[in-house]
């Protein structure tokens, strides 16, 4: 499969009166194309920061640098804000966190909707409202031309994401970057939000981010998991791969906290304990290794490389070393 986008050692940091916080820490990725990938991370570890830096939608305090940032063939790294604009929306469109406060009150979601399509598409209002209309009722919408004229507050929690997932579709970009689209929804609604952008996916070929702190949420939709930590990628590989033979400890740490549902048994989760790392100071090695159990005097001095460990699967850990010694993965989970 041919590459939408590749990311090169990128490198975010925001300047700020305490000092400056280095938010990513030269993190490398890519995406295929009709390819759902994930990305995964506690909070503050750099997922939103990397996706926002991709698109440029960051405060002004922020620095962003890179080795190179390419989609669909081109550099978009030094892009202008202009250029980038043509992008944003068109080609690259983004789902939010919370779509109360991604949707403006005062603007009746229609035309929020087509707002996009008439700016890039250059159609008229008549028709960018009909293509509203038809996206809205693809994304499950009931009576879509009675909502295009209401308002967000009109719209439930569940219709609200799905009316933001309709805005990021109506120009039917190449790339979708969904930041945690389910947090905040039921169970219910989650289910239905997933299913949603599986079935998007497959029948418009679109590529996924999806941005999360839940592996849960990941499983069913990504062929490919980022684990993040931070600020940097911890360990990546194919889902089966981080889910049954994931080698960080933070990966592990992460499964433990996620419920089996193959276990026979009742099992604890058990939770990380500690703290993220302070950004404004990262540490010299591992970032992870206050929190972790099994941490060397090489963990603490030296931030590991990303080790292959297998085909497509690399972990940055000091016990992937051929040297270290053997632990056993705490995880029991059947393939």
């Amino acid at each position: 499969m041919s590459k939408l986008l590749e990311v090169k050692n990128l490198r975010t940091s925001f300047k700020t009166h305490l000092g400056e916080v280095q938010a990513v820490r030269g993190v490398s990725f890519h995406v295929d194309k009709g390819e759902a990938i994930g990305v995964v991370g506690e909070s503050g570890c750099g997922k939103s920061v990397t996706m926002m830096s991709i698109m440029r939608l960051l405060a002004d305090n922020s620095v962003i640098e890179s080795d190179g940032i390419i989609f669909d063939g081109e550099d978009i790294s030094n892009y202008s804000e202009k250029e980038m604009e043509k992008i944003r929306g068109d080609k690259m469109g983004m789902i939010f966190q919370d779509p109360m406060t991604s949707l403006n009150p005062l603007y009746k979601i229609g035309d929020q909707l087509t707002e996009h399509l008439i700016k890039h598409k250059k159609i008229s209002k008549k028709e960018a409202w009909q293509k509203g209309i038809e996206m809205l009722d693809l994304v499950g919408i009931p009576s879509p031309e009675k909502r295009m004229k209401q308002y967000p507050h009109e719209f439930s929690g569940g219709m609200r994401q799905r009316a933001m997932i309709a805005i990021s579709l109506i120009c039917e970009p190449n790339l979708i970057i969904a930041d945690e689209p389910t947090t905040a929804l039921d169970v219910t609604i989650q289910a239905q939000i997933l299913d949603l952008m599986k079935g998007l996916k497959e029948r418009l070929n679109t590529s996924i981010i999806l941005i999360t702190h839940d592996l849960g949420v990941v499983a069913d939709l990504c062929s490919r998991i980022n684990v993040m930590y931070g600020g940097i990628v911890v360990e990546t590989g194919s889902d089966e791969d981080i889910f049954y033979r994931g080698r960080h400890p933070y990966t592990w740490g992460l499964l433990n906290s996620v419920p089996n549902p193959m276990s026979e048994m009742k099992e604890k989760l058990v939770p990380i304990e500690g703290q993220p790392p302070d950004l404004l100071k990262p540490p010299n090695g591992c970032p992870f290794a206050d929190r972790c159990e099994y941490n060397m005097k090489v963990c603490l001095e030296n931030q590991p490389p990303l080790f292959e460990v297998g085909e497509g699967h690399k972990c940055a850990c000091w016990l992937c070393h051929s040297d270290a010694p053997k632990v056993e993965s705490p995880i029991g989970r059947e393939e």
